[in-house]
């Protein structure tokens, strides 16, 4: 006698390291959106006649090397962090990903031709070209967002493109092409559903690529210019510091590591599906 077998509910593994990683990106972002309020000082505000002060009860991470609050100054930083690598990654992921899924299903010479263009503009070094064209242009958000987002682009194009081109061959979009759909609504309803796991995780480390090229880059002096300044840029202007054991060098360097080891934490301790074996 045969026995049907009875499906299991499914739910989320929750990883408790995942959980951590998770509160430490979220309470970046929080400092991102609210470090005016948070602040106890200006970000440019002179408090303390001496130069690499230490840590105490009125300055928590110590001052900087003209006596700046340094817990003000990275509280301001994470907004120019966050906020520049998460805009760069946002259209870095997206133009990327939409011409990813439309040269898979297009496929011929638009294939061709885009991925050949984006393969010579991948070739070029990350850091080479970012120094020459912020050097050459000038360093403002604007143009480190739009440097960043350039440089990445290629990257998330080919990801997305190698998924969608596997899902491409599936009998389900053999079937929307029969009924008549457009490129439009099988990127959108029929690709992009059964990759977007991937391309969240793959967002992910280009974030912390994004995070780690822009501190470079503010590490020599192209970053974001003073009296503002993100977490590279405190590291450089506080590097005299080193010898000595400031808290100035250190505290700027235990955020960026922070945040990008988070990221990287919540991206391989993603929630996963599993079957519920009680029922």
């Amino acid at each position: 006698m045969m026995t049907r077998a009875i499906p299991l509910p499914l739910h989320y593994r929750i990883n408790i390291v995942g959980l951590l990683a998770l509160c430490v990106i979220l309470f970046w972002t929080m400092v991102a959106l609210f470090a005016s309020q948070l602040a106890p000082h200006g970000v440019g505000e002179i408090v303390d006649l001496d130069y690499f002060g230490p840590m105490s009860r009125q300055f928590p991470v110590g001052t900087d090397y003209l006596g700046r609050d340094m817990l003000s100054r990275i509280l301001f930083g994470a907004r120019y962090t966050v906020g520049i690598s998460l805009a760069s990654v946002t259209i870095a992921c997206v133009t990327g990903v939409t011409l990813g899924m439309a040269a898979a299903v297009t496929g011929g010479w638009f294939d061709t031709a885009l991925s050949r263009f984006l393969d010579a503009l991948n070739s070029i070094p990350s850091k080479l070209f970012g120094l020459v064209v912020v050097a050459g242009v000038g360093s403002s958000i604007p143009v480190l967002i739009l440097t960043m987002a350039v440089i990445y682009t290629p990257g998330s194009y080919r990801f997305a493109r190698a998924l969608a081109v596997n899902v491409n061959t599936m009998d389900f979009i053999t079937v929307a092409r029969a009924r008549g759909e457009g490129v439009p609504y099988i990127i959108g309803s029929e690709i992009l559903p059964n990759i977007i796991g991937p391309v969240f995780a793959d967002v992910g480390l280009r974030f912390v690529f994004i995070v780690l090229l822009l501190s470079g880059l503010s590490f020599l002096g192209l970053g974001v210019q003073p009296p503002d300044a993100d977490w590279g840029a405190l590291v450089r202007e506080n590097i005299s510091g080193l010898p000595f054991g400031a808290p100035a060098v250190m505290f700027p360097s235990i955020a960026i590591a922070s945040l990008t080891i988070s990221v990287n934490l919540l991206i391989d301790n993603l929630p996963k599906k599993t079957r519920d074996r009680s029922a």
